[in-house]
């Protein structure tokens, strides 16, 4: 089983030196930089370091898995955040875990053992919210169906057809927003009952940069894609 790690960025530079480091090279067999168009010298020092990175054409998160896939040279994917989120050293233990024979890993920052220092009022209640309203809908057992910490098969993106623009037209358009991939992917692999698990990991606050989060915008496009695939989907 090849992985790759995909690191997603925008004026993430001071996350990016804290993290990094931190990041084994025996841990992953390619390691993957994309980013939506930082100007805090966040591409400098991944020249420096050595670090292969792209720069998406398209605005938005989704649009950074879509054109990072014909990079992606392994068989699973694990998405990892370089600024402070996510803990570089539950990367291994994801690993371990998919090699269970799991379609996807996520690591919960609301399992048992695990917490997150950088919720507030609004997004803890909001991560619960949703992920209670997943499982009641799609009969799945998640503790974290937002967080983009997470390793999974690649060919999910194309198969679950996530890299379709036709996919999010209607909310983004309605909403004025681009929304991420994470509450879909969960979505369609507890339609699909697909073989899913979590690991506890912490989630600490982030360093630095400024957090893109669009609370409102963002929480309605995923209520409708929740109401739309139960109805709708395949």
């Amino acid at each position: 089983m090849k992985t790759t790690l995909v690191i997603f960025t925008l004026n993430e530079v001071d996350g990016m030196k804290a993290i990094m480091p931190q990041i084994k090279k025996e841990w992953y067999d390619q390691l993957l930089v994309v980013d939506g168009g930082s100007t805090d010298g966040t591409l400098e020092y991944c020249r420096e370091k050595g670090y292969p990175f792209i720069i998406q054409k398209q605005k938005g998160l989704r649009h950074a898995y879509v054109e990072a896939l014909p990079h992606i040279q392994g068989d699973v994917m694990i998405t990892f955040s370089p600024d402070g989120n996510s803990l570089a050293e539950k990367i291994p233990p994801l690993v371990e875990k998919m090699k269970e024979g799991y379609d996807m890993v996520i690591v919960s920052r609301y399992a048992e053992g695990a917490k997150s220092a950088d919720d507030d009022f609004l997004t803890g209640f909001g991560n619960w919210m949703f992920t209670a309203l997943i499982n009641v809908c799609f009969r799945a057992k998640y503790t974290d169906s937002f967080v983009i910490f997470r390793a999974y098969k690649k060919n999910l993106i194309h198969d679950l057809d996530l890299d379709k623009d036709s996919t999010y037209t209607f909310e983004e358009n309605l909403l004025h927003t681009k929304v991420g991939i994470e509450p879909l992917l969960s979505i369609r692999c507890a339609k699909r009952k697909l073989k899913v698990a979590d690991i506890p990991g912490d989630e600490p606050k982030r360093l630095g940069g400024e957090r893109k989060l669009q609370a409102f915008r963002w929480g309605a496009a995923y209520l409708i894609e929740i109401f739309r695939d139960i109805f709708y989907w395949r």
